[in-house]
């Protein structure tokens, strides 16, 4: 047998992202990064995750950086399968995610001759990335790797690129690792934190929206207790559910497509708005209406731990640049008696309450009832894993996020995320109940990655609501442009065969009753479970809306 020799550079990549606390690579193998595939052979402290196609593998390292606060890791090959990749890279960074991806690139003798599969990466990815760039020297690969981790982790969270020519990976180096990186403490300003005490106190409607850039568990549970000293509302920023527990008496309900219109009403007739995290974005403020870019009649106080969002959009009363762990803490241990408690917190939590508490419709397969059947079966930590559609507003008006993290979702609104997010959930946490929420549409963009949840031993429910069309936009249509609808209407395959077909358990069901036992007989079982929903197209999204009362609208 013929002696391979991984070359010095591809090793000491391989050890650098060790000396990171990388545990696990998601790839598509790639010809232009094959050293490097060589180093990881035979080592057992990275796993290598094989995918089908890399939009999902970089959904995968998106989801895995939001579970665990580290950088997700991906390796793609050069041309189509970075540009693939480039999806989950937007929403990595629009999500706040940290992420790190390396890109197989051309030999370095071929750069700037249009090669094969040839992309100026460091320039593609510039609008997408917190910094992209190539490493021409193996010397450097220390340097470009621990400044890629941190600034990953660093300000708000984000994706990183690197491109890796072919020909240094094949280069012997006598550098060694740089250490394993750290986020820089940003603890808060004790005067500015006296600051906010005294405008809160002086509040007579005081409402919080947290959840977003460098959240955590330390974070989750310290703003709770603040929030529920003083009584403060707390909505959730879109897609940020998880952000403190649903069971909390202060829990107003989320913000984002669909939310519930009392909700709404409090946070126009705010006066103050303390923002903790989100960086309020178009669809948590509903396209910047609320709050508005200049309220006039509220104060915004933001806090976010990254400067250059501070002041960006919004004209901001107070600004705190800090990490989101260390602000909530301070708050929660800040010694002040002049805030008195708030009657609002209950009051908008009484009104989430009822808003999240589904009534019985005359649909076969009735999707709120389906999700409160799920939340009383399945363990209060179940990871949540969704992409884009009106699927997913039954689980976002009905589900309760007790636990955390317990949420993945795109707040940049990509579809196929759903199921590459919770393979990276299974392999993350085997010992949690993962869920995947996928619609007819949304699933076929991603669908192929049921054989990475196969082949590496993934344990997912998957919950597949098909009602044939594009649902979002079709509601779009009906609103806009009544009578012409086009290009909306899905042809399905038979899905249930379909998730067979890869190795799934799979059902097909249409009536209420049958969702419940398909998902007592899932509970039960092991593996990659596909629960196949055929739903009446009338039932649009969870606000209620129909194809039909959308038809009989006036023009």
């Amino acid at each position: 047998m013929r002696e391979t020799h991984t070359p010095g550079a591809a090793r000491l990549l391989v050890d650098c992202l060790i000396e990171q606390g990388t545990d696990r690579i998601f790839t598509v193998p790639g010809e232009s990064f094959l050293p490097v595939l060589d180093a990881l052979h035979g080592q057992d402290q990275i796993e290598l995750v094989t995918c089908r196609q890399e939009g999902g593998l970089a959904y995968m390292a998106c989801a895995d950086g939001a579970l665990t606060g580290r950088p997700g890791v991906a390796f793609v090959t050069r041309g189509p399968g970075a540009t693939n990749a480039s999806v989950g890279i937007h929403a990595a960074f629009q999500d706040s995610q940290p992420l790190v991806l390396f890109v197989g690139d051309v030999d370095s003798s071929m750069r700037d001759r249009e090669g094969f599969q040839e992309v100026d990466f460091a320039t593609f990815f510039a609008p997408l990335s917190k910094w992209s760039a190539r490493i021409d020297d193996p010397d450097r690969i220390p340097e470009y790797v621990a400044r890629a981790f941190a600034t990953a982790i660093s300000g708000r969270p984000g994706p990183v690129v690197l491109a890796l020519p072919e020909d240094m990976l094949s280069r012997d180096t006598a550098a060694k690792p740089r250490p394993y990186v750290t986020r820089p403490a940003q603890a808060p300003c004790p005067d500015a934190m006296q600051t906010m005490m005294a405008m809160i106190a002086d509040a007579a409607s005081p409402i919080a929206i947290i959840g977003g850039a460098g959240w955590n568990a330390r974070a989750r549970e310290n703003f709770q207790a603040f929030a529920e000293r003083i009584g403060l509302p707390v909505a959730l920023a879109f897609r940020r559910q998880d952000a403190i527990s649903a069971s909390s008496p202060v829990y107003a309900g989320n913000l984002g497509y669909g939310p519930n219109p009392k909700l709404v009403e409090r946070l126009k007739q705010a006066d103050l708005v303390l923002a903790v995290g989100a960086r309020l974005g178009e669809a948590t403020t509903d396209g910047y209406s609320f709050p508005s870019l200049e309220h006039p009649d509220q104060l915004l106080i933001h806090v976010h731990p990254d400067p250059e969002e501070l002041n960006r959009v919004f004209r901001t009363d107070l600004a705190l640049c800090c990490a989101m762990d260390d602000f909530a803490e301070s708050a929660a241990l800040w010694e002040d008696d002049s805030i008195i408690p708030f009657d609002a917190g209950a009051e908008a939590n009484a009104e989430w309450r009822a808003w999240s508490t589904p009534a019985p419709s005359n649909y076969p397969l009735d999707m709120a009832q389906a999700v409160t059947f799920m939340q009383q079966e399945l363990p209060g930590d179940t990871i949540i894993c969704n992409g884009a559609g009106n699927f997913s507003s039954w689980w976002h008006r009905y589900w309760r996020h007790n636990a955390y993290p317990t949420q993945l979702a795109p707040t940049n609104g990509t579809m196929g995320y759903g199921l590459p997010a919770a393979v990276a959930a299974s392999l993350r946490h085997p010992d949690k109940c993962v869920v995947a929420l996928a619609g007819d549409g949304d699933f076929l963009m991603n669908g192929q990655e049921l054989a990475t949840a196969i082949q590496h031993g993934c344990n997912i429910i998957l919950v597949l609501v098909d009602n044939g069309t594009y649902g979002t936009i079709r509601m779009h249509q009906e609103r806009e442009f009544p009578g012409r609808v086009v290009a909306t209407d899905l042809h399905n395959p038979d899905f249930a065969a379909l998730g067979a077909a890869y190795g799934a358990w799979s059902v097909t069901v249409d009536t209420t009753d049958g969702y419940k036992a398909a998902l007592l007989d899932a509970k039960a079982r092991a593996g990659v479970r596909m629960i196949h929903c055929k739903i009446d197209p009338e039932q649009l999204a969870a606000s209620g809306i129909t194809i039909s009362a959308l038809q009989e609208r006036e023009v």
